[in-house]
């Protein structure tokens, strides 16, 4: 291994990612809260089935060295059920052996303000209003969607990133949605020097750069990709951006407006990240896929 990391890498998972617990949402909705918390308890020995965000916390686990009591990563719960009728919830972790050992239960309220003491680098949640506090908050988050594609490739960790209003701000996609492609791309050729703004997921992929540098890179656990609409000219920018941070990102993949997903399953994505709503629909019949409600293309929404 090159190198020590001092601080672990902490992804916070609701429990509706981690855990399929829709029927008992279902329940939630339809008949409140004290049904739903007798339908937990009536079932708190019963293994709760894995959620879309259940193979990506195994990976992550999976980082650490059980030799050494100092951790890579830590996951930690955050879930709006109460500590009773999390007990389930804790019963299925320990079923399926997973090392996550930092909860909050917040009974009913909203569990985003305990993000912040934890220290995540990562929130991930079905809950976009959530996931919308936490980005202003300036943690990098993204809304876990419906998708039961998974794909195994020997353990490594494949995490995808969109460019655009997810790795880098979103001013170069305003030029784009309000003055079209033709000034996009003129733009983006006069700035190919400049170093764009580091969008919601910049400090999360510099954290994850930072863990995988611990590893010779040929041997690292962690591969990344970047999946972007952008195509030349407009890829200089890209490149010379990831650079002047000092970044280094596996594979990169410039699109030029073809559909994502199909590309997102050649690499064999655990997640993939993007801020607009159509790629993330492509996306998710393919991998795991987390939308991120930030920048232009969420102003309105």
């Amino acid at each position: 291994m090159v190198g020590k990391h001092k601080n672990p890498l902490v992804v916070a998972i609701s429990s509706r990612a981690l855990f399929d617990l829709e029927s008992g949402h279902r329940v939630y909705m339809e008949k409140g809260v004290e049904a739903y918390c007798r339908y937990q308890v009536e079932r708190e020995d019963e293994r709760l089935e894995p959620g879309v965000a259940f193979p990506l916390a195994q990976k992550l686990l999976a980082l650490n060295d059980p030799a050494d009591e100092a951790r890579r990563v830590e996951v930690v719960l955050i879930s709006r059920n109460s500590a009773d009728t999390g007990l389930r919830i804790f019963n299925s972790i320990a079923h399926y052996n997973l090392d996550i050992t930092r909860a909050a239960f917040s009974g009913g309220e909203s569990p985003f303000r305990y993000v912040a003491p934890f220290s995540a680098d990562l929130y991930l949640s079905a809950d976009p209003a959530n996931v919308r506090q936490a980005l202003d908050s300036h943690i990098a988050a993204a809304t876990i969607l419906p998708s039961r594609a998974h794909h195994d490739n020997d353990g490594q960790l494949r995490i995808a990133f969109d460019g655009d209003a997810v790795l880098f701000a979103d001013d170069s996609e305003r030029i784009y949605q309000s003055e079209g492609l033709a000034a996009f791309a003129a733009a983006e050729k006069k700035m190919a020097a400049t170093p764009m703004t580091g969008g919601p997921f910049r400090k999360f992929l510099q954290s994850l750069h930072e863990l995988q540098s611990q590893w010779p890179r040929h041997k690292a656990p962690i591969r990344t990709a970047l999946f972007t609409a952008r195509s030349a000219p407009a890829h200089e920018r890209v490149i010379r951006t990831l650079r002047a941070w000092d970044i280094w990102i596996d594979e990169a993949v410039f699109l030029g407006g073809l559909d994502k997903g199909e590309f997102l399953r050649t690499f064999g994505a655990d997640i993939f990240f993007d801020d607009q709503s159509g790629h993330c629909e492509s996306a998710r019949q393919y991998v795991a896929t987390g939308h991120v409600p930030h920048g232009v293309s969420n102003d309105a929404a």
